[in-house]
C-alpha cells in the first residue's frame, strides 16, 4: 500500500504544481430519456485511453430540483472530471431522474449513461464506476448486478451493508429524540407536517439547535447520542455532535415521506427494538414511540436495495469510521457478506479511514483508492 500512496503523492504533485498533461473539456449538459441531466468531459483526443469513468453522486434531499450536484464534483479545489481526464479517461456523470431516495432510478440512469456515452463518443473499452454515499450503494449494486457493463468500482461511504439498517439508523434517532426532547419537533414523529418539512432548515436553526445544544440539555444530548449511536470527534465534540444531530433529524423530517412513497410503504420498524445506553433503559423502551414497517416496503428493499457480496468484477470500498450519515458498520457487514460469497480480497477490498465525517476523504485517499481499483482490474480476470 505504501507504494500506491507514493504513486498517489507523485501524481498529486504533478497535477497541482506541474503543467497539465491534458485539458478537460466538457460538452454542454444533455438530458436522458428518464429526465436525468448528464455531463460528459473528455481529454484531448490524442491522450484519450479509450476508457470511461462514471461518477455516481450522493443523496440529494427530496423536493430539491433535479440537477447535477456541483458541490459533489470537486474536493479541495480539485475536480473529479479533471483528475479522470488528466489520466486519459473519459468522464461522465448525471443527476438521476429524481431527488430523495433514488437508488433504483440512479442505477438505471447510470447504465443508460453508458449507452449515451457510447452513442456520442464511441464504445469505451472499459467502464469504471465510482460513487459516494447513495452513489456508493449504486456502485456496489452496479458491480454485483451488471458485471457485463462495469469493469471495476470504487464505492465510498455508501449504505452497502444493509439498507433496512440505514433506514433504521435514521428512524431510531428520530424515535429516541422524541423521548429525550419531547415536543421540540411538533407533530407525529414519523409523519411530519408538510409545513414543517418546507421550513425545516429555519426551524432547526432557530428552535431545535439552540435547545438541544444548550448547556442545560447536555445530559439529555449525551444520553440520546449514546442511545442513537451518533458519532462525534472527541477533540471537537460540540461541532461534530451538532453535525450528527442536524443530519439524522434532517433525513427523518425532510426525506421520510419520499422514502415511503418510493418504497411503496412506510419502511421503518422498531416494534421489537430494545434501546440501550440511557440511565434508565426500561423507561426509555416503555415510552419511546413505536411504529411498524409496511410489508411492501420491506419487500421492495429486499428485492432492489440489498447487496449480496457476490462479485464477478473488483470492488474497492472506503469508509470513515465515524460517519454520521451512513454508519461504518455498513462496510463491516459487506465485508462479511463478501467473505461468505467468496469475494473478499479476491474481488473485494475494504479500506477504513479513522476520521469523523461523512465521505470525509482527502484527495490523495480518493486517488489512492482509484489506483487500487485499477490495479485490481488488472489482476482479476
Amino acid at each position: 500500500m505504501s507504494r500506491f500512496r507514493a504513486a498517489t503523492a507523485a501524481f498529486l504533485l504533478l497535477f497541482l504544481a506541474g503543467p497539465a498533461l491534458a485539458q478537460s473539456s466538457c460538452d454542454p449538459d444533455g438530458v436522458q430519456a428518464s429526465g436525468s441531466i448528464y455531463r460528459i468531459c473528455m481529454p484531448p483526443a490524442a491522450q484519450y485511453n479509450g476508457n470511461l469513468v462514471i461518477w455516481a453522486h450522493g443523496f440529494q434531499d427530496a423536493g430539491t430540483p433535479v440537477s447535477i450536484p456541483e458541490d459533489q464534483l470537486c474536493i479541495s479545489g480539485v475536480c473529479l472530471s479533471e483528475i479522470a481526464n488528466l489520466l486519459g479517461f473519459g468522464f461522465a456523470t448525471n443527476s438521476y431522474s429524481k431527488t430523495g431516495l433514488a437508488v433504483v432510478q440512479g442505477l438505471g440512469d447510470v447504465i443508460d449513461l453508458v449507452n449515451v456515452y457510447t452513442a456520442k463518443k464511441g464504445k469505451p473499452n472499459k467502464v469504471y464506476l465510482v460513487g459516494a454515499s447513495e452513489g456508493g450503494i449504486i456502485t456496489t449494486l452496479g458491480l454485483e448486478k451488471h458485471s457485463n457493463v462495469f469493469s471495476a468500482g470504487l464505492a465510498l461511504c455508501g449504505p452497502i451493508g444493509s439498507f433496512p439498517m440505514q433506514i433504521n439508523y435514521f428512524g431510531d434517532a428520530r424515535a429516541t429524540f422524541q423521548y429525550f426532547f419531547p415536543g421540540v419537533i411538533p407533530g407525529d414523529p414519523f409523519h411530519p407536517d408538510a409545513a414543517l418539512v418546507a421550513t425545516w432548515s429555519t426551524y432547526y436553526d432557530q428552535v431545535v439547535k439552540p435547545l438541544v445544544m444548550s448547556p442545560q440539555k447536555r445530559t439529555a444530548l449525551n444520553r440520546w447520542a449514546a442511545v442513537a449511536g451518533l458519532p462525534y470527534d472527541a477533540s471537537n465534540f460540540e461541532a461534530t455532535v451538532e453535525q450528527s444531530v442536524r443530519d439524522v433529524l434532517r433525513y427523518s423530517v425532510v426525506n421520510l415521506a419520499d422514502a415511503t412513497t418510493t418504497l411503496g410503504g412506510f419502511p421503518f420498524d422498531n416494534r421489537s427494538k430494545w434501546y440501550t445506553g440511557s440511565n434508565d433503559d426500561f423507561t426509555l423502551n416503555l415510552k419511546v414511540p413505536r411504529v411498524a414497517a409496511s410489508p411492501v416496503a420491506l419487500a421492495a428493499m429486499a428485492a432492489s436495495y440489498e447487496t449480496t457480496g457476490t462479485l464477478r468484477r473488483p470492488l474497492i470500498s472506503m469508509h470513515t469510521k465515524r460517519d454520521q450519515q451512513v454508519p461504518f458498520a455498513h462496510q463491516q457487514i459487506y465485508t462479511v457478506k463478501s467473505f461468505l460469497a467468496g469475494s473478499l480480497f479476491a474481488r473485494y477490498l475494504p479500506a477504513e479511514i479513522d476520521r469523523y465525517g461523512h465521505c470525509n476523504f482527502t484527495v490523495d485517499e480518493l486517488v489512492w483508492g482509484f489506483f487500487v481499483m485499477l490495479a485490481y482490474d488488472d489482476l482479476v480476470k
